[in-house]
């Protein structure tokens, strides 16, 4: 790896999650959310390590081009989301993977981009897509029904004032289009009223019509059970997640998966299921103060791991679903 190749970039938590992820040679690994590259460039770095690297987002994927370029081969990025990572995979010949390595949720640089709509900080068109394409944060907003604005601030968003948010912009798209960031954060404002030293007024709203917009749990959900499938005994899984949400889906996954299951007192004949994963983290790892100071989204970071056991992968019940996007988008 030449100085060029050095991180413009280190996620949160990066040093712990390849810790974890445990890197060696001869191993196949996968970065699910390739954002701009700081979890392949650690795992690169030691020798004979192969890195199947995805994100949906196409910029994301053009800003890695050097980095596939000078990898010697060790690197293939994909454009796809990475509740397929499995199938992605398979089509690059891989059925088993040593680990996979993910950071859920908005990236940094999408958020400083103003034309991406992520943030009220700049303003912005009203996008708020990972990909680029599907319905965007204005086109949900124009056509979801009060109640369905309603539902998606207060599930995603855990806005405690959620249906006078939804009430006061369906007012407001009836006398005007709401297009861009600053239109709509004006509005939340006018209903959430900032105190000092809290957060902006809007940002429970932004999230919420994120999460919605980019279907992040499912897509989070799917991505667990996949790399459940592909992930070789003793195989690491690690996931940085920044959402009360977000963590509760990956502790539930990782518990359910890492316990044995009870067979029945009237057929005690029948076997017991043995555990999937191996916790290795019995409590979320946060950032320490040093990095806060550094970088104040690490703040809400929690990162949870787990080894594959040699327990044999099932199909599990259907997942929990969430508000739908295309549900929203209908008036269902």
């Amino acid at each position: 790896m030449t100085s060029d190749d050095e991180p413009r970039h280190i996620p949160v938590l990066g040093r712990e999650a390849v810790d974890y992820l445990g890197p060696r040679d001869g191993g196949i690994y996968v970065d699910a959310t390739f954002g701009a590259g700081g979890y392949t460039r650690s795992i690169l770095a030691t020798p004979g390590t192969r890195v199947i690297a995805i994100d949906r987002d196409r910029t994301a994927i053009a800003g890695g081009f050097d980095l596939v370029q000078s990898s010697g081969g060790r690197l293939t990025l994909i454009e796809d989301r990475f509740s397929n990572l499995a199938d992605v995979c398979a089509s690059q010949g891989v059925d088993q993977a040593d680990g996979v390595v993910m950071d859920v949720g908005v990236s940094s640089m999408q958020v400083d981009q103003a034309e991406r709509g992520f943030s009220f900080r700049f303003d912005g068109p009203l996008d708020m897509r990972m990909g680029h394409d599907g319905p965007s944060a204005a086109d949900v907003i124009a056509k979801a029904s009060e109640t369905d604005l309603a539902n998606v601030i207060y599930i995603f968003g855990e806005e405690r004032k959620s249906r006078s948010i939804a009430r006061a912009i369906v007012k407001a798209r009836a006398e005007a289009p709401i297009a861009t960031t600053k239109t709509l954060a004006d509005i939340v404002s006018r209903v959430v009223r900032a105190k000092p030293h809290e957060i902006h007024p809007a940002t429970r709203t932004f999230q919420a019509l994120r999460i919605l917009v980019n279907e992040e749990l499912d897509e989070l959900q799917e991505a667990l059970v996949a790399a459940e499938r592909i992930l070789k005994p003793g195989g690491r899984l690690v996931v940085v997640s920044f959402h009360s949400l977000e963590d509760r889906i990956v502790k539930t996954f990782f518990t359910e998966r890492g316990k044995v299951s009870a067979g029945s007192r009237h057929l005690p004949e029948v076997a017991q299921a043995a555990p999937r994963f191996e916790i290795l983290t019995k409590r979320a790892v946060v950032a320490d103060d040093d990095e806060v100071r550094a970088n104040p989204r690490a703040r809400s970071a929690k990162l949870r791991a787990a080894a594959r056991t040699r327990a044999r992968y099932e199909e599990s019940g259907e997942a929990f679903r969430w508000p739908s996007l295309a549900a929203v988008m209908r008036g269902g």
